[in-house]
């Protein structure tokens, strides 16, 4: 009898510990965290204003948490300068390609489920993408072309680590900026036209060269938009309701979106761009080819590698969850092993001379980390629209600054803050 004492005051004692433990993977709001020199966190004030007030950028948000804390999360200038509407901490900014993360999050959890192999042929989920060619010569005159085929299919794996040969319109190379703008292939937050659908962007996409041989080199193109069409495929619906179901709801994260509702549009910031002598002024409809208010358009085409709209705790939380190894609040949206895996470098060559790349991710190497505050092992990104982030899983550190502006000739704002940042960490 004592021993069945010992062993139902055991499992109570488990079960009074197991939320506690729940709670621990939460961002805590309160109290100060003894690991942070609050004096000289404090500098980020400085640095942020600074930066408004010689009229390089209109405002920022920023966030850092600490060891599952939050240690600061603030606003900083105007939301929208005509209107003299202040930033605001939870204001709503458009994350562009922080989304590549979510959708290799979502890629990850159809993989978790048995759904997809990482070494899986596209042409599995999309035929059309059988049988892909490479670009061989390109005459710039009249944008006609010649092309080789590819020596092997696309795999899902290519697409995770930008080594598929998709390139980028408007951003990549001159040759495929031009074969992708005669086709009608546009940046991914400004493809939707005329109803169209993520699965006929795709097909049409697939009908284009790549930029080189599939897992030949690093670059960086629509590989996203295509993993978010896959998922549609796989999971029968689309992106915008699996990202809800599967990651935004469980996670609590009810400020991100594809199509900002019409009771959240006042909170979006304003979005701002550089003349040619530097002046920061609005982005007018058009520019780049974008129409500024895309979040608010009610598209069907969702980019998997574009297209989001968040606040900076949000995506706080979604990196939370990743430091977390896959479980924040008592919900489990990924294995240990499978984020580990999304963490770890992929490649077998350096895609910028000196870090690796995961899935989805820069992967701070060894070389970085001497170069740099992050640790080895740490995981970061950015977007078109002016935003970095970066979690640290050996500080356990998370850190967001988000402008909503591009091109920005003083985007050394987001190295600095995350200087700063570091500065402030006791040992």
């Amino acid at each position: 009898m004592k021993q069945i004492a010992v062993i139902f005051r055991n499992v109570f004692l488990m079960f009074l510990f197991i939320p506690s433990l729940l709670l621990a993977q939460k961002i805590e709001t309160g109290g100060n965290n003894k690991q942070v020199n609050y004096e000289r966190l404090a500098r980020i004030d400085s640095l942020v204003n600074s930066y408004i007030a010689h009229k390089w950028i209109n405002g920022a948000t920023t966030i850092i948490i600490k060891d599952n804390q939050l240690v600061q999360n603030k606003g900083y200038g105007y939301a929208d300068v005509d209107s003299k509407k202040p930033m605001q901490k939870d204001e709503l900014f458009r994350i562009a390609s922080q989304t590549k993360a979510v959708t290799c999050t979502g890629i990850m959890i159809l993989y978790e489920q048995g759904k997809i192999l990482l070494n899986e042929p596209v042409s599995d989920f999309i035929p059309e993408f059988k049988n892909m060619t490479v670009l061989d010569k390109f005459n710039a005159a009249d944008t006609t072309y010649t092309t080789v085929p590819a020596k092997r299919a696309i795999t899902v794996h290519d697409l995770l680590t930008h080594t598929s040969g998709l390139d980028y319109p408007g951003i990549g190379s001159d040759a495929m900026k031009a074969i992708y703008a005669k086709a009608g292939v546009t940046p991914g937050f400004n493809m939707a036209k005329n109803g169209q659908t993520l699965l006929s962007a795709m097909k049409t996409l697939a009908g284009l060269p790549l930029v080189h041989q599939p897992g030949e080199k690093w670059t960086y193109g629509l590989n996203y938009d295509l993993l978010g069409c896959i998922i549609e495929v796989v999971s029968h619906e689309n992106l915008a309701d699996f990202f809800r179901k599967n990651i935004f709801e469980p996670l609590g994260m009810k400020d991100t979106y594809f199509n900002v509702p019409a009771s959240k549009a006042g909170r979006l910031a304003t979005v701002y761009r550089e003349d040619s002598l530097h002046h920061v002024i609005k982005w007018e409809k058009g520019y780049f080819g974008a129409d500024p208010d895309y979040p608010l358009a009610h598209k069907q085409y969702f980019s998997g590698g574009a297209d989001l709209t968040s606040t900076a705790f949000d995506y706080a939380v979604f990196l939370q969850m990743l430091l977390n190894g896959g479980t924040y609040n008592g919900h489990e949206i990924l294995s240990p092993r499978t984020v580990e895996m999304m963490t770890s470098n992929q490649l077998d060559f350096s895609y910028n001379g000196t870090d690796g790349f995961g899935l989805g991710f820069d992967i701070v190497s060894e070389k970085g980390a001497a170069r740099g505050p992050k640790s080895k092992g740490s995981f970061a990104w950015g977007g078109f629209f002016g935003s970095s982030y970066w979690a640290d899983p050996k500080e356990h550190l998370i850190g967001i600054i988000f402008t909503q502006q591009t091109p920005d000739s003083h985007a050394d704002v987001m190295e600095r803050f995350q200087n700063m940042v570091y500065a402030s960490l006791k040992e």
